[in-house]
């Protein structure tokens, strides 16, 4: 099982210097892989009242396309995923590019991670329609991959259309960028199931965590595919838990068959760069890196 970080995009502020020193730790201290959450804006909750939302405009949201190609030659062994870029409310042609060119700037350590997302608000300022996204996603997955693969495409789907062209550069591994999927429900695990090569869940260890997993399972094998060929990054949450707790979900996920796990500092009262390379080489020193 691979284990990496969440990179802490609310709390670790916005000094380039900062974000280098807390990608140059975790890479230093052995971590496999960065994860980059994604959102384009956040909405005001003073002008939306009764809205129930997780963050809003006071929340920070580096762009992951552009942080991952910031950190690329300052880290040269990290892996970096989106975990999870909103692709229903973007273009599906520019997503395919930025993918192909952060493959190519990491020489293949890159997963992209899709998702619907939940905000509205985003997908009005980026003139897309909200409604479709779960269909939209669809076609977008096979678009790109297509785009990826192929030195020109022909490609006609009910939102893009694509006439005799194609990317270049492509990336380097043609059309085998992984694409990873978050969601929870039952529609979104069918979906991963047949168009993912992996999955970021977002649950704690337990009981029904463990259903999720063989309720994805079962869906994988319908879909005619192998569960033990199928990634999983389970995120643990840092927040204010000890190494102890930490160590458990480690294992827990591990114990799941997970191909990789995800440690999340924020929500924990930690503010800056160095407080959260603290919590992460805490985290190092009290669970196994590989395994």
């Amino acid at each position: 099982m691979h284990v990496g970080v969440i990179f802490p995009q609310a709390e670790i502020g916005s000094d380039p210097v900062g974000i280098r020193d807390y990608a140059q730790a975790a890479e230093a201290l052995g971590f496999h892989h960065l994860v980059a959450f994604d959102h384009v804006l956040g909405g005001n909750r003073a002008s939306r009242p009764g809205w129930k939302a997780p963050y809003d405009h006071t929340y920070a949201f580096h762009e992951p396309f552009v942080l991952f190609g910031y950190l690329a030659t300052l880290t040269p062994a990290l892996e970096f995923a989106t975990g999870v870029v909103i692709l229903p409310q973007r273009q599906t042609a520019l997503v395919a590019k930025q993918a192909a060119q952060v493959d190519l700037l990491t020489n293949g350590r890159f997963r992209l991670g899709v998702g619907l997302g939940w905000n509205d608000v985003e997908y009005e300022a980026l003139g897309q329609d909200f409604s479709t996204r779960g269909a939209r996603i669809e076609e977008q997955v096979e678009l790109m991959r297509e785009l990826w693969a192929n030195d020109l495409v022909t490609f006609r789907g009910r939102w893009d259309v694509v006439t005799d062209a194609g990317l270049n550069p492509l990336p380097p591994r043609r059309g085998k960028i992984p694409i990873w999927f978050g969601g929870n429900d039952d529609r979104a695990l069918r979906r991963l199931a047949r168009l993912g090569d992996g999955w970021f869940p977002i649950f704690a260890p337990g009981e029904k965590g463990e259903e999720r997993l063989e309720r994805l399972r079962a869906y994988l094998r319908e879909a005619g595919r192998e569960p033990a060929g199928f990634g999983i990054d389970g995120m643990i949450q840092g927040t204010t838990r000890g190494a102890d707790e930490w160590a458990r979900d480690a294992e827990w996920w591990r114990a799941q068959g997970a191909t990789h796990c995800s440690l999340n500092t924020m929500a924990g009262g930690r503010k800056g760069p160095q407080a959260h390379i603290d919590a992460i080489r805490q985290f190092r020193e009290a669970v196994p890196l590989a395994a």
